[in-house]
Parts: structure tokens; sequence; C-alpha cells
């Protein structure tokens, strides 16, 4: 379900994202992204049953979060030194309410499947998922705000919001 929404949402994100010039739209495009290899990393672990596979799984979870934190860090910052004011996407907004339903909702189903295996690497995706949710609150914000509010800087500012779980995810999968 998660590698399906997901796929669905980076064309969605992608097409909103390029015509709002929103950066926020974009960063939560590429969590999408990191979503999909999560969900494709997590399948690929459970199927080693001898689970020689999980600090791997763990680490490329990690790396892939560590290039979201470097993109969302730049390209916000550029946003607001520059001034550059994103234009509205109701596309966006539609999107990413429904994103934010369907993750909590999925997060809540991984977190508890991965309990009761005990599988640390699935609790991880879950976590994902549940941030992915937050996520596209901020970002869902972000645009409500730049749309009825006119503030042009709530768009860069979701970015770092975005920036903030994906450094701690990064920690929490690199370290663990």
């Amino acid at each position: 379900m998660t590698l399906c929404w997901n796929a669905v949402g980076v064309v969605v994100l992608a097409v909103a994202a390029i015509k709002a010039q929103s950066v926020a739209l974009a960063g939560f495009g590429l969590d999408s992204v990191i979503e999909i290899g999560a969900s494709t990393v997590v399948l690929w672990e459970l199927a080693d049953v001898e689970r020689t596979r999980r600090r791997r799984a763990l680490r490329m979870i990690g790396s892939a979060f560590v290039v979201l934190s470097v993109y969302l860090a730049v390209q916000s910052t550029l946003v607001l030194v520059i001034g550059f004011r994103p234009h509205h996407s109701a596309l966006g907004i539609t999107w990413t309410a429904l994103t934010a339903l369907v993750m909590f909702a999925l997060a809540r189903g991984k977190s508890k499947t991965g309990t009761a295996l005990n599988n640390p690497v699935l609790k991880s995706e879950g976590r994902i998922t549940m941030i992915d949710g937050i996520l596209a609150t901020a970002v869902l914000t972000g645009l409500i705000l730049n749309a009825l509010v006119g503030w042009w800087w709530a768009d860069p500012v979701a970015g770092y919001v975005l920036l903030y779980y994906a450094i701690r995810e990064a920690r929490e999968s690199l370290n663990h």
C-alpha cells in the first residue's frame, strides 16, 4: 500500500512542485522517493531468513535521509535568502491532506506489525511512515498559509521542518 501510494505521489508532487515552484512540495516528493526505497528495503530485509541484511538495510534508509537533508538545507535557505515566492497549489494542498491521512493509518499498522514480529527494520519503516504523515501536515500548513494569507516564507519553513525530521531519522537509522 505504501509503495503504491508513494509511487503515485511522486508523480503528483513533481507536477505540483514544478507548477507551484515549491521547495516544500519538491522536498516532500523526494521524501516519497525515500519512502518507496525504505519500503523496498524492508521487503528485502524481511525476505532474509538469516537476518544478515538488517544493519545494511538500516544504513541504506539512513543514507537516503542524509541526501534529503542536504537538499532541504540548501534549497530552503536559498529560497529564503533570495525571497522567492512560490505559487499556490490546489493540487499540492489536496494531495498532502490525503497523504497525511493515509500515512498516519499505514504507520499505525506497520508499528503494530513490527512490534508483533520484533523487527527493528519494520518498526523503523513505521516511524518513517509516521514522519511522512507529520511532514505532509507541515507541508500542508505551509501551502495553506501561502495560499490564504500570502505567507510565501511558510513554504521554505515547511522545508526546514522536513529537514529536522530527515536529520533525526538519518541519525536514528545510521546509529541503530
